[in-house]
């Protein structure tokens, strides 16, 4: 069976890097490299329609760096699942980053197959790292005292069937007559599914259960 295609954009300032991937993208079944960009802000004021599946976003960039553009380039393209690419692992940018949105952080020396993979599992709902870097990730975050990433959400009963409705189509009001609760109770609900998916609007948070298999 034909994977979905995978539409990938590449913010890379290193050019010979940066064509290297577009045509390793442009050349593989299954991937569309639909933007090379050498800083953030070319990104941002691109217009691609639709968005990207994947942002492979470089650490290292001129003008506003890698980790602290995450949370603009995910407000731009909502879709997209964002790739942290450096040459070496740095953790404030490891956690900087991690925080910030990205889903991934990976080596540039990762082999192609590798690189390939990854892209496939970020979008998948996934979150691929280099050996090296997932070590960066656990000590960070045990230096800040927070708990480890993890891709198990622990949405309640009430709030997974609340986000099957929203995905199927229903509105707030909707959905509440069909769960028979008010619609205060479903903002509520919204509320806490936001803050434990880590999104900030419906459309992101029922493609990220999605992703998840938390509904289909």
């Amino acid at each position: 069976m034909n994977q979905p295609l995978v539409r990938v954009a590449v913010v890379e300032d290193d050019r010979g890097f940066r064509e290297a991937l577009a045509m390793l993208l442009g050349l593989t079944a299954g991937f569309e490299c639909v933007g090379v960009f050498a800083s953030v802000e070319h990104a941002l004021a691109a217009m691609i329609a639709p968005g990207p599946d994947a942002i492979l976003l470089d650490v290292h960039l001129p003008g506003l760096p890698g980790p602290e553009a995450v949370p603009l380039l995910k407000e731009r393209f909502p879709g997209a699942q964002i790739v942290m690419l450096t040459v070496y692992a740095d953790e404030s940018k490891v956690f900087t980053a991690i925080c910030n949105g990205a889903c991934g952080y990976l080596l540039k020396d990762t082999p192609p197959a590798k690189l390939l993979d990854a892209i496939r599992e970020a979008v998948s709902g996934g979150a691929p790292m280099s050996p090296g870097i997932a070590r960066q990730v656990v000590n960070a975050f045990q230096k800040a005292g927070l708990p480890r990433p993890s891709q198990d959400e622990h949405l309640t009963p009430q709030e997974v069937r609340l986000l099957q409705f929203l995905s199927d189509g229903y509105s707030y009001q909707g959905a509440s007559a069909q769960m028979n609760i008010s619609v205060n109770t479903v903002r509520n609900y919204i509320r806490s599914i936001y803050d434990k998916l880590h999104v900030h609007t419906k459309s992101e948070a029922v493609s990220k259960a999605l992703r998840n298999r938390v509904i289909s």
